[in-house]
């Protein structure tokens, strides 16, 4: 049995490749750093600087130039670098610490925290757990917002390091990564810590609410703490806004799909070209051949699956996951291999990297990326069977919750489509964020499968508001946008027979 997909009714366009690619995000880097040295010039009034990107544009290499341009700066001794969430601030804060020098950098971490710190950025940094921990000579401070914005934090700063060249507060720039997943109220705790912000950041982020909590204000434009705080400036007379044209990640025929995410780009162009990734698949018969053939032609690919029994609920699918094991195992089982060209720093194509499924290194091979935690523990069980099945080593097949993802890249992304088996859309099913995510992790490959049933669905459901892009109001996306993102996706349709 084999099956044919459709190509996608959403084409390339025009658009630029390496170098060409490459030289309008370094363009707009270079007009952001030019505005925070106007700023610290004082030439002019910028107290809030937002670089916005699409996911995988490259984001926090500009926010590291920028970080090494501000301390090169006459009137800045000392910045601070924040995010959300300790799995971002660690990460950076050993690049910026192996770029800069260990006694330069301080990692500054809760003391319970130590044990998440891989040794390897313990070798690039100094690490304090306490504000008199932190070395006089450390110039960058990277901490979450948790951290840096605890009560009393700004005075015990200035108490121990002294104020910085603007001689009032502990930072001459706060740096915030990963900007538009920090809500409001936890901005509010750090942003007085330097009369310039920078925030770098994704506008595609899943909304950025603490895990646990509700947000009775979302829709409100007169109060909510919960929006993402770059949200509340890009009207100011204070605030540079720069977007960054070009994105790192896809290949070249994932392009249409990032671009029905990011509709208010003026334009978005990819650095991989033609042919630069390529995955290798061992030989396959039948539906597989079918299904991995599509994924490896590049274009996000879409399975629809029909006469299965019904679900547990919409998004705790184990009939659905039990078809996709069954996509795996002769994949896992032959092996494969992932090509991606290699650009440097410019763009410019150089060299060539192959990663076998039997000796992987760098992101994960393949990841499963499911909507609830009982979702991801199915999709984990399906993990550990085919990984002690096949004897995977490390790396080749992971599971994760969407929303644990968050800034990850891996070579192929497999998902089940919010909206498979569903009867409306709804806050959860439809929200931008989450579905941006699961879309735009992969370097490779991207298969999503799902119920058939999702036209019919976007065809008769009720229409309803959305402004995914745009704070505040809901960011659920509406039926015309769903429809836009599916017209990105090869096609297949696969019928069970009432006797499998």
């Amino acid at each position: 049995m084999t099956i044919t997909f459709t190509p996608p009714t959403a084409a390339v366009t025009e658009a630029l490749h390496h170098h060409q690619a490459a030289h309008g995000n370094n363009q707009a880097a270079a007009e952001a750093a030019k505005a925070l040295t106007d700023a610290l010039s004082a030439t002019e009034k910028y107290d809030k600087i937002l670089l916005r990107a699409a996911a995988g544009a490259g984001k926090t290499h500009a926010l590291r130039h920028m970080v090494r341009q501000a301390l090169e700066h006459p009137y800045c001794s000392r910045v601070a670098v924040t995010a959300f969430a300790n799995k971002q601030v660690i990460p950076l804060a050993g690049t910026l610490g192996r770029e800069l020098g260990a006694d330069r950098v301080c990692l500054f971490v809760a003391r319970d925290r130590l044990p998440d710190v891989p040794p390897a950025v313990r070798d690039s940094v100094s690490i304090a757990t306490s504000t008199a921990d932190i070395p006089a000579s450390c110039d960058v401070i990277v901490g979450t917002s948790h951290k840096l914005g605890a009560f009393g934090e700004m005075k015990r700063l200035i108490d121990n390091l002294g104020p910085a060249d603007n001689g009032t507060l502990p930072f001459d720039v706060l740096f915030v990564d990963e900007a538009w997943q920090l809500p409001a109220h936890r901005y509010a705790t750090v942003a007085g810590l330097a009369p310039i912000s920078v925030g770098v950041g994704d506008v595609g982020q899943l909304p950025p609410l603490e895990p646990g909590q509700q947000n009775p204000w979302r829709g409100d434009p007169g109060y909510n703490p919960y929006r993402a705080w770059p949200t509340a400036y890009p009207a100011g007379t204070t605030t540079r806004i720069v977007d960054l044209p070009t994105v790192w990640r896809p290949t070249t025929t994932q392009l249409p799909l990032w671009r029905a995410f990011y509709t208010d780009w003026d334009h978005l162009h990819c650095v991989a070209g033609p042919g630069d990734r390529a995955l290798q698949l061992p030989p396959l018969t039948g539906v597989a051949a079918s299904v991995w053939g599509a994924v490896a032609d590049g274009s996000p690919t879409l399975l629809e699956v029909d006469g299965l029994p019904d679900p547990e609920a919409p998004d705790i699918d184990l009939p659905l996951l039990g078809v996709l094991e069954q996509l795996l195992e002769p994949l896992l089982e032959g092996g494969f291999s992932t090509v991606a060209r290699r650009y440097n720093s410019q763009g410019v194509p150089d060299g060539e990297t192959v990663v076998d499924s039997a000796d992987p290194h760098g992101d994960p091979l393949i990841v499963i990326l499911a909507t609830r935690n009982q979702a991801v523990d199915d999709a984990n069980d399906l993990v550990e069977r085919l990984t002690e099945r096949y004897d995977l080593p490390d790396g080749v097949l992971v599971a994760s919750t969407v929303d644990s993802w968050q800034g990850q890249t891996n070579a192929i992304t497999v998902a089940i489509h919010p909206l498979s088996g569903a009867e409306q859309l709804d806050d959860f099913n439809s929200a931008f964020g989450r579905l941006a995510v699961t879309c735009t992790r992969a370097t490779h490959g991207l298969l999503m499968i799902a119920r058939r049933g999702l036209d019919d669905l976007l065809d008769t459901t009720p229409a309803r508001p959305g402004t995914p892009l745009g704070e505040p109001g809901p960011r659920s996306l509406p039926r015309q946008t769903h429809q836009r993102i599916l017209s990105t996706f090869s096609r297949g349709l696969l019928d069970i027979p009432a006797s499998a």
